[in-house]
C-alpha cells in the first residue's frame, strides 16, 4: 500500500510567487533566511508545473560548494608560495534542495542556481531505491506522536502501567535491518515513560521498540529485546542474537519500567541531592570590549582571519583560514568541519545492534543546534551568529544564537625566569578565540569548540555530555554489555567516533602528508654509532597514495601537512602544520563484516588522505556517503571507496578525514546526567614560522587580580611568602613581568 500524504507536506499551488533577493556577500556564506524562502518558492513552482508530484515535504537545503580556486581568486588569497592570487572571478551561487514525494515515497534532489536576483531550477535527480536524505527534525518529533496514536503500543504500555499521555519516544533511523524493504523510510522508536511534569524520562525505559514508517505515519512492527540472563526471550525457539522473522510472535514475559526517579533539574532534586552551597561569583569582563572584529560571517582576531559558516548537516564550519605573518597573508586551512560521526552500541541482543546512529548523516548537527544562552552556555562578552534551515513546509527555521564567538584566558602563553641572582622573569598570558556550537541529539549533547591561539595553534575540542542511552532490566537481572548505573537501568557500552574533515592549504593548495614515527636509533649499546644506547630518531614517510592510515602508540606516530614549495630558513624542512590526534584516536570495535563496519568504514582508520575532486557530485564531503539513512553497504561516494584506486596525494590538493572518539564504558557517576567528557585535536605550526610567533604578544599585569586572603593570610593565621624564582621573596603583587 502506498504511503498517504502527511499533514506537514505542502500542497503545491499553481502559481507561487517569485522571491527577489540580494546576492550573498561571501562565496561560502551559509544560506540566509531570505535565500531559503527563495529556494522554497522556486522548488514549489517547479514541482507544480514540471513534475507529476502532488504532495511533498522539504527535507533539507544547502549551498553547493563553489570551486576552491574561484573562491580564493575572489578573496585574493594566493594558491602557492610566492605567487600572486589568481585573477578575480565572480563566483556563482548554487544550492541543492532535498524533497520527498509523500505519495510514492521517492526522494529527489532539486539543483538550483542564483541568476539575476532569483533562484532557478537547473535540474532534478531522483535517488535510487534505498537512498534517501537525512531524517528531518519534523520527522523525529512526529515519531513520538505516531507511537502514541498506535492502539497496539497503547495496549502494550497499559499492560505495564503506562498511560497514553505518559509515552515518550526518541526516534532513531532504523539503521540496518534486512527484514524491511529498502524503499520504506523507517525509524526505530526507543520508548520511555514520564510519570510527572518535566520528569527525567530516561529513568523509565520501556521493554519494547516500535518500528514506524515516517512517510505513512504508522507503526509497522514491534520488536521485543531479549533478556537472556533472566531467561526472558522468545520461548518458541532457542536463544539467538539473530533477528527473528517478522511473523514471529513474541511470547516472552513483560517487564514493567523502573519507577524510581532519577532527576537532574535543580527544582526536581530530592533532599538527599539538594543543591550545594553556591560558588562565589566569577565574572569575565572585557571593559574595553572584545579584540575580534566581525564583518558579516568574516572574523578577524589578532593575526587570524577566517569565515564562519553553518550548514544544516555539519553545523559550524570554518573556511578560508589565513594568518598574517608580518604583513604576509598566509593560507592555512580552506575548510574544516565535523563531517560525520557514528555511535555503535555493544550489545549483540536484537534489536540493540541497530543502534549505531550517524548523528551527522542521518540527522544533521546543524538542525539540532541549541539556541545558546548568555552567561550560561557562553560566558563573557559574546557575539552570536544564527543558523537557518528549511522546514517540512518550506518555511525557514531559525536558530537565533546557534554559534557563539568569544575570547577566553588560556593560561600561560610562555614564561622564563633567569634563576641566577638578580635575573629577570618574563610571563606572558595566552588567550584563545573560541567559536562554539552545542547540539542535542536525542539524549546526548555534543559541544564543538574551535579554539585559535596566539602562537598559531588551532584546536578542536569536542565535549560530550547529556544523558546515557539506557534500557530496562528485569527484577534481579544483571547488566550485560553495559553498566547497571541505577537499579534496573542498563547503560550499554558504546563508542562515539567522529570524522573531522580537513581541507588544508598550508601556504597553498598543493600539500603532502608526512607520517612520522619515533624509533630507537637502530644501533646497539656499545656500538660506535650509539655507545651509550640512548639515541632515538624520527623517521619520516611521505603518504603518496590515497589511503587510510593507522595510529601507532608504540612509535608515537604523528602526521604533518607540508608544502614542499617553501622551506624553513634554518631547518631546511618544508613548512608544515601538524595533525595531533594521538590521545583521541579510537578504532571501531565491531567485527569484520559487521553491520556497522559495512556502513561506517571511515571509522576503521585513524586518518584518511584522499585527493580533492570537485568534479564529482558532492565534492568528497561525506566520509560515509551523501545519503546515509538505511544504507546496507559502503556507499560508492565514501572515503573507503575514494582510496581504492590509490590516486596520488603527493603535492596535490588533498583532503584529510580524522577519526577520533571515545570508548564509553558508563560509570554510575555518569547518571542521571553525564559530567562533560573532553576530546581534543590540535593543529600546530612546524617550521611554518621563523620562530615563536607569539614573541610580540604584550604582557600586561592584570590590575584587578588580588590575593584571595588579606596580607597572605590563608585562613589559618599563617602568612605565605612567594618566591620569584631567583631566590628572593616578595609579596606577590605582580606576575614578575619586566
Amino acid at each position: 500500500m502506498a504511503p498517504v500524504a502527511v499533514e506537514s507536506a505542502p500542497v503545491v499551488p499553481a502559481n507561487p510567487p517569485q522571491i527577489k533577493q540580494a546576492p550573498s556577500a561571501h562565496p561560502l556564506d551559509p544560506l540566509s533566511a531570505d535565500e531559503i524562502t527563495g529556494l522554497s518558492a522556486a522548488v514549489r513552482q517547479y514541482v507544480a508545473t514540471q513534475t507529476p508530484i502532488k504532495a511533498f515535504k522539504y527535507i533539507g537545503a544547502e549551498t553547493v560548494l563553489p570551486p576552491k580556486r574561484d573562491v580564493l581568486a575572489y578573496l585574493g588569497i594566493r594558491t602557492s608560495p610566492g605567487s600572486e592570487p589568481d585573477p578575480y572571478v565572480e563566483v556563482s551561487r548554487k544550492a541543492d534542495v532535498d524533497i520527498i514525494d509523500v505519495i510514492t515515497g521517492h526522494s529527489w534532489i532539486i539543483h538550483l542556481s542564483f541568476k539575476e536576483s532569483e533562484w532557478v531550477v537547473d535540474g532534478t535527480e531522483q535517488l535510487p531505491e534505498g537512498q534517501m536524505p537525512q531524517l528531518s527534525v519534523n520527522e523525529l518529533i512526529e515519531a513520538e506522536q505516531i507511537v502514541r496514536n498506535d492502539e497496539r503500543v497503547k495496549k502494550l504500555c497499559a499492560d505495564v502501567g503506562v498511560g497514553p499521555d505518559q509515552i515518550y519516544a526518541d526516534g532513531w533511523s532504523l539503521g540496518y535491518d534486512e527484514r524491511f524493504s529498502k524503499k520504506l523510510r523507517l525509524q526505530q522508536c526507543l520508548l520511555y515513560a514520564r510519570f510527572g511534569e518535566d520528569e527525567n524520562i530516561y529513568a523509565h525505559p520501556l521493554d519494547f521498540i516500535p518500528v514506524i514508517d515516517s512517510n505513512a505515519k504508522k507503526v509497522i512492527h514491534i520488536d521485543f529485546p531479549s533478556h537472556p540472563k533472566s531467561g526472558l526471550h522468545t520461548a518458541s525457539a532457542d536463544y539467538s542474537t539473530q533477528p527473528p522473522n517478522l511473523e514471529v510472535t513474541c511470547d516472552r514475559g513483560r517487564i514493567p519500567p523502573p519507577k524510581m526517579k532519577h532527576e537532574y533539574l535543580a527544582d526536581h532534586l530530592d533532599t538527599a541531592n539538594a543543591p550545594r552551597e553556591p560558588l562565589k561569583p566569577l565574572h569575565v569582563i572585557q571593559p574595553e570590549g572584545v579584540s575580534f572584529k566581525m564583518s558579516g560571517n568574516i572574523l578577524e582576531w589578532q593575526q587570524w582571519k577566517m569565515h564562519i559558516g553553518f550548514t544544516a548537516r555539519e553545523g559550524v564550519v570554518l573556511g578560508t583560514v589565513t594568518y598574517n605573518d608580518a604583513g604576509e597573508v598566509r593560507p592555512v586551512f580552506y575548510r574544516m568541519s565535523c563531517a560525520e560521526m557514528v555511535v555503535p552500541y555493544g550489545s549483540p541482543d536484537h534489536p540493540h545492534p541497530r543502534k549505531f546512529a550517524f548523528d551527522v548523516g542521518e540527522y544533521g548537527m546543524g538542525v539540532q543546534a541549541n539556541e545558546l544562552s548568555l552567561g550560561c552556555d557562553c560566558l563573557g562578552t559574546i557575539h552570536y551568529l544564527p543558523g537557518h534551515f528549511i522546514g517540512h513546509d518550506g518555511n525557514t527555521v531559525t536558530i537565533k544564537n546557534a554559534i557563539c564567538i568569544h575570547e577566553e584566558d588560556a593560561g600561560l602563553l610562555w614564561k622564563h625566569t633567569d634563576y641566577r641572582p638578580g635575573g629577570r622573569s618574563q610571563s606572558v598570558r595566552s588567550r584563545k578565540l573560541v567559536i562554539s556550537m552545542i547540539c542535542t541529539v536525542a539524549n546526548y549533547e555534543y559541544a564543538f569548540y574551535w579554539n585559535f591561539y596566539l602562537d598559531g595553534t588551532v584546536e578542536l575540542e569536542t565535549r560530550l555530555t547529556g544523558i546515557l542511552n539506557v534500557y530496562t532490566l528485569a527484577e534481579g537481572e544483571q547488566a550485560t554489555f553495559g553498566t547497571q548505573v541505577a537499579p534496573r537501568i542498563n547503560a550499554q557500552y558504546h563508542q562515539h567516533l567522529f570524522s573531522i574533515r580537513v581541507d588544508p592549504m598550508v601556504d597553498g593548495i598543493n600539500n603532502t602528508v608526512i607520517e612520522s614515527d619515533i624509533k630507537p636509533y637502530p644501533y646497539a649499546t656499545g656500538s660506535a654509532e650509539n655507545y651509550a644506547g640512548n639515541g632515538f630518531i624520527s623517521v619520516d614517510t611521505p603518504v603518496t597514495e590515497a589511503s587510510g592510515r593507522e595510529y601507532s602508540h608504540e612509535t608515537d606516530r604523528r602526521w604533518r601537512i607540508v608544502n614542499r614549495s617553501r622551506t624553513h630558513y634554518s631547518s631546511g624542512l618544508p613548512v608544515a602544520y601538524s595533525v595531533g590526534i594521538g590521545g583521541a584516536t579510537r578504532g571501531l570495535l565491531a567485527q569484520p563484516e559487521s553491520w556497522v563496519r559495512e556502513r561506517a568504514g571511515f571509522a576503521t582508520k585513524s586518518l584518511w588522505v584522499v585527493p580533492s575532486d570537485e568534479a564529482t557530485s558532492g565534492g568528497r564531503r561525506w566520509p560515509a556517503g551523501r545519503h546515509v539513512p538505511q544504507t546496507r553497504t559502503q556507499p560508492k561516494d565514501s572515503v573507503v571507496e575514494w582510496t581504492k584506486n590509490g590516486e596520488s596525494v603527493d603535492d596535490k590538493d588533498i583532503l584529510l578525514f580524522l577519526t577520533v572518539g571515545v570508548n564509553h564504558v558508563p560509570r554510575p557517576e555518569d547518571w542521571p546526567v553525564m559530567p562533560t567528557e573532553h576530546l581534543r585535536i590540535v593543529f600546530k605550526p612546524i617550521g611554518f614560522f621563523k620562530a615563536n610567533p607569539a614573541l610580540d604578544v604584550k604582557a600586561p599585569v592584570d590590575e584587578r587580580s588580588r590575593n584571595a586572603f588579606p596580607a597572605g593570610d590563608i585562613g589559618t593565621g599563617a602568612v605565605v611568602e612567594h618566591t620569584n624564582g631567583n631566590g628572593s621573596t616578595q609579596a606577590s603583587t605582580s606576575c614578575g613581568c619586566s
